[in-house]
């Protein structure tokens, strides 16, 4: 039976490392505005008949945009309203303005009307209730005269473009209505009345005053009753794209008013060849640090565990490559973490098998059944942990947008490709070098044999936290308090992207790398501006409030670099990142948070789950507070840490609630504060060492990275640091005191699975 596990383990871990060389060599990543640049389109609102194009209406145009964009495909893009009619779209990997503006512009008046019958020639603009005359799709040369509109695109809730393989349509667009479709039925079912063959037979579907589909009624189509069920399907013969885009354009509805496209553009990166070369030098110092401490502490084991972390990069890139997803310098970093973090699935197994030997009677040289434990202990902590963070992901995925959105694709992607790393690679190079006959000879040299340095101090002087359970939460509620009066006291500095702010468009004499003028924009005292190229001699600086006097210093700057220096264009910017982005992800904080809670009171009790979302909302709160008393800005870089620091926090803290439950299963009776110092002790040397893994690639970032990594590294080494401390000072005695002061009288929740067989020994049989 072992062989054979074995053997499918090593022909999936094959198939997969396959698959990810092959994705990895033959499709290019998608590369963000900030390592690639892109397309900068300037759309201008216009006035409509019935609307004025103010303020107001633009932002609502924006935000139809912003979900016009997203359905196209184009990930992590930077929509920003200027002035009071303008919005600047920023598209990355996007080469031809031209091609986009004519998409992401286009009014998209999606109506559907009645065919009243044929006409013998095309008609004139609209009549006033709507009624108009335009070719016939199916029938080159001939007209339909179409009735008032019935229904227009505000009643459609969703559209799809599907591939219909079953009748042979090819690509159609599904359309589905709110309020269950009854307008859709009525006028399908008035249409059924007409006769066979008669054009009134017709419903036509309208977009920008040009018939797309005029489906007939089918003699199953009941008359007055028409089609029901709130859905419909646009034929028209369209290729992939075009079904698409379709699909797009009506899903994000139709824009409040008129826009024309007045500049567009191919931008340069925000960020430099130097920044990116310091960034990626600081991941492979701060990976070689990772993988030289993993060695030393675990040997052989920590050697194949590296391997293997190795192959999970690729797993992870090719999977991120393979979806589409938009790589940029935040998420690069992110995903270089991830991998450091990727450490700690492999220390749970080294260390349960470490327990494993020590516990074993007769220490035998075979150190695959240690190891086998190791892993299956292992398994409950890992599936929590990776269970809540995917809960997390997919609902940021389903309820946010923008970048919020991008995050949980690829926090999703690293935590499925850390299974697959942890729980089937390194078992199998784990178990194929303990079978060798030098290895087995010489157990020590695996570094399961040891005890560490750690564990042996906590046995000889045990720890006891929980007794002081009460001075801990009154040091916690401290900081707490501490990092709210930041908040209030000093308030957070938000970034461009929230407050949005000032955008000049320079002129220069002659041209200049994107390198050179960020440097001289820097040197104006202004290290945060997003600075980019556009054109050949064009220079693009976006920052906060900028007065008069700030705006020459930097056009001085600049003209040392590139001569004489000449403003095209000034104008203030809005928010990028706008008041709809910003809810959406609060709610799907929330609703993950939700989740969270559930899932974790379902695994093991209220008590628990309580007390990790609060040791979670804490350490989130104290993030934001130290940044407030930093003065360092808010940006999305910062809400990427932050959903980061959430993830860190839950994660520790199930795996200590892990091992509580199946302490408080091996020992019924036994007083919960000391069976909670016995899980923090047991568990404190895997805290240390994953969180040393992570540690290493974050200093190396804060150092060799450039002003925003910085930002970034710091949050997360506050995040690091503090979801340890929080697991042991927080939630810990939080939910020792629920559980006295809640005591559950019920008998101890029986095993499940491979859990049963350890229920009163702690050991597997």
């Amino acid at each position: 039976m072992s062989s054979r596990a074995t053997l499918w383990r090593a022909l999936l871990a094959l198939a997969v490392v396959a698959v990810s060389l092959y994705v990895a060599l033959t499709q290019p990543p998608r590369l963000g505005l900030d390592l690639r640049g892109g397309t900068r389109i300037v759309l201008e609102t216009r006035d409509s008949p019935t609307v004025r194009a103010d303020a107001e209406a633009t932002d609502r145009t924006l935000e139809v945009l912003r979900q016009r964009v997203d359905a196209l495909g184009v990930a992590e893009p930077t929509l920003a309203r200027s002035g009071e009619r303008r919005i600047v779209v920023e598209l990355p990997g996007v080469q031809d303005p031209r091609e986009a503006a004519a998409v992401v512009g286009r009014t998209a008046q999606l109506t559907f009307h009645p065919v009243q019958g044929a006409a013998a020639e095309p008609g004139s603009a609209p009549a006033g209730d709507g009624s108009r005359v335009l070719p016939d799709p199916d029938a080159p040369g001939s007209f339909l005269r179409l009735g008032p509109p019935a229904l227009t695109g505000e009643g459609v809730e969703d559209a799809e473009a599907v591939l219909d393989a079953r009748t042979g349509r090819g690509w159609t667009v599904d359309l589905s209505f709110r309020g269950g479709g009854d307008e859709w039925a009525r006028i399908t079912g008035a249409a059924a009345c007409a006769a066979p063959g008669d054009p009134a037979r017709r419903v036509a579907i309208v977009l920008d005053d040009r018939i797309v589909s005029a489906p007939g009624m089918e003699s199953s189509v009941p008359c007055e009753a028409g089609i029901t069920g709130g859905s419909a399907q646009i034929t028209g013969g369209f290729d992939a794209a075009e079904a698409r885009e379709l699909a797009a354009l009506v899903k994000g509805g139709a824009l409040p008013v008129p826009v024309t496209s007045v500049e567009q553009n191919v931008i340069g990166p925000t960020l430099g060849a130097d920044a990116i070369r310091a960034s990626a030098l600081a991941a492979v110092i701060g990976l070689f640090c990772t993988g030289v401490f993993i060695i030393a502490v675990y040997r052989l084991a920590g050697a194949l565990a590296t391997l293997a972390l190795l192959l999970y990069g690729l797993i992870s890139y090719a999977a991120v490559v393979a979806i589409g997803a938009t790589l940029t310098l935040p998420g690069l970093a992110g995903f270089v973490l991830a991998i450091g973090i990727a450490v700690d699935a492999n220390v749970l197994v080294f260390e349960r098998a470490r327990e494993e030997y020590a516990r074993s009677a007769f220490r035998s040289t075979d150190l695959r059944r240690p190891l086998r434990v190791g892993f299956d202990k292992a398994w409950s902590a890992v599936a929590d942990s990776h269970v809540t963070t995917l809960l997390a992901a997919g609902l940021l995925f389903v309820f946010a947008t923008g970048p919020v959105k991008g995050f949980g694709v690829t926090l999703a992607v690293g935590v499925l490709a850390s299974l697959v790393s942890a729980m089937v690679i390194t078992r199998l190079f784990a178990d194929w070098a303990l079978r060798r006959t030098a290895v087995r000879r010489r157990p020590a040299l695996t570094g399961l044999t040891v005890t560490g340095r750690i564990r042996a101090r906590l046995e000889r002087r045990p720890l006891r936290l929980m007794r002081n359970r009460r001075r801990w939460l009154g040091v916690c509620l401290g900081l707490l308090l501490l990092a709210i009066g930041g908040i209030g006291v000093r308030g957070l500095e938000f970034g461009v992207e929230f407050t949005g702010g000032r955008q000049v468009l320079y002129a220069a004499e002659r041209p200049v790398s994107a390198d050179t003028a960020r440097e001289a924009v820097t040197d104006a005292g202004f290290p945060r501006a997003v600075v980019q190229t556009t054109g050949d001699r064009g220079i693009t600086v976006r920052t906060g409030e900028l007065s008069n006097q700030q705006q020459e210093q930097i056009r001085a700057s600049l003209g040392e670099v590139a001569g004489k220096v000449t403003v095209e264009r000034d104008e203030r910017i809005g928010p990028s990142l706008g008041d709809e982005l910003r809810t959406h992800a609060l709610i799907a904080l929330a609703v993950a948070v939700a989740a969270q809670l559930v899932y974790l009171t379902v695994r093991f009790r209220w008590t628990f789950a309580a007390a990790a979302v609060a040791a979670m909302a804490q350490d989130v709160l104290l993030v934001v507070g130290l940044f407030a008393w930093l003065g360092k800005p808010v940006d999305s870089v910062f809400l990427a840490a932050l959903l980061t620091v959430v993830g860190y926090s839950v994660n520790d803290t199930v795996v200590v609630l892990d091992r509580l439950r199946e302490l408080r299963r091996a020992s019924p009776r036994g007083a919960w504060p000391e069976l909670a110092d016995t899980a923090v002790a047991q568990t404190l040397p895997r805290t240390v060492n994953t969180g040393m893994g992570a540690l290493f690639v974050l200093i190396a970032l804060a150092v060799l990275g450039g002003d925003s990594l910085t930002d970034f590294s710091v949050a997360l080494l506050a995040g690091v640091v503090l979801g340890m401390a929080s697991t042991v000072f927080t939630a810990m005695p939080l939910a020792v005191g629920l559980q006295l002061r809640h005591p559950d009288r019920s008998r101890p929740r029986p095993a499940r699975g491979r859990d049963r067989d350890r229920d009163r020994t702690g050991a597997v049989v």
